[in-house]
């Protein structure tokens, strides 16, 4: 099951986080940028390329202690179809590596729409017989808020093609409250009722480390909530984004996790890419300096967890 592979991962590498590459021509070296700039003029190509070779540097640097990348794709999809070839290339790259993909797209749709989205993404498409692969990610984030007709095609490419989802439950944006936070009929708050159906839609999908391959989106900006979702969700795994810029914290951050450190991977994106911006480093010395980034991101986030171990282990 897909995040079985993922939680391998983790265990391997000792590491809980994920590497959110979604990078904005102004995190590219410019040393890299000029160069493809020189070759292909001021264009769409010169930036998608440019990001391509950005991206690889960092993965080349952190993928022996990182056990997973997030490309966003709305940030290659604004370079048109350069930038979305990127993103392909980006995601085989990394699992070249042996890297764990989650595409961050919030795909959101019902019925056949739906099933192009989940074969896009998850699975394969059927061209004159033969099956291709369109990105080949190994899981994707959804929106879950058009119910069960907007999941089910994308459990039914999970299942065939051994990928994932993580579903967006709580997030953690400043304004997630003004609809996920309402109370419902039944006393429950929405955000409450939608993880519920996370633990019913991943109920016949449960691998061997007690988790589903239906995930959640959760943040770190909400401790308490996450807390509340961690006992509520006992097979549900967690994305957490909202480490770092926007305030989350380890401490917080470790609420979504289960008693053997397991349950839940930690996002950090801009501080990994942009790293060699804030040491203030020499541009050439980005990708190591995103790699000094994610070690340190690993300290600060096991110095709240309990150690890392499959649950036979302890």
């Amino acid at each position: 099951m897909s995040l079985d592979r993922l939680i391998e991962g983790i265990v391997k590498t000792q590491n809980p986080s994920v590497v959110g590459l979604d990078p904005r021509l102004e995190y590219v070296p410019h040393y890299i940028l000029e160069k493809k700039a020189a070759k292909y003029g001021a264009t769409l190509k010169a930036a998608a390329k440019a990001i391509l070779e950005f991206n690889k540097g960092i993965i080349d640097e952190i993928h022996d202690i990182c056990p997973a990348i997030k490309p966003q794709a709305a940030y290659y999809e604004m370079y048109g179809a350069d930038g979305v070839k990127t993103l392909k290339k980006t995601i085989s790259y990394a699992k070249s590596k042996g890297m764990f993909v989650i595409t961050d797209g919030k795909r959101n749709d019902i019925g056949a729409t739906m099933e192009a989205y989940a074969a896009a993404h998850l699975g394969v498409t059927d061209v004159c017989g033969e099956k291709c692969e369109a990105f080949g990610a190994d899981a994707l984030t959804v929106n879950g808020y058009l119910g069960t007709d907007g999941i089910a095609p994308l459990i039914a490419q999970c299942t065939e093609f051994d990928k994932g989802i993580f579903v967006l439950v709580k997030t953690s944006n400043k304004s997630s409250g003004e609809l996920q936070d309402l109370i419902l009929a039944n006393g429950k708050t929405v955000y409450a009722a939608m993880g519920e159906m996370c633990e019913k839609w991943g109920e016949l999908n449960v691998g061997k480390y007690g988790y589903s391959g239906v995930g959640a989106v959760v943040g770190a900006t909400y401790p308490e909530q996450l807390e509340e979702l961690r006992a509520a969700m006992p097979h549900t795994f967690f994305l957490i984004p909202g480490y770092g810029a926007q305030g989350g914290g380890a401490e917080g951050a470790a609420k979504g996790f289960d008693a053997n450190g397991l349950g839940a991977i930690v996002n950090s994106s801009r501080a990994v890419m942009c790293a060699y911006k804030k040491e203030e480093c020499d541009e050439h010395d980005y990708a190591k300096a995103a790699r000094r980034e994610v070690i340190r991101m690993k300290e600060d986030l096991l110095g709240c967890l309990p150690k890392i171990a499959f649950a036979e282990e302890e």
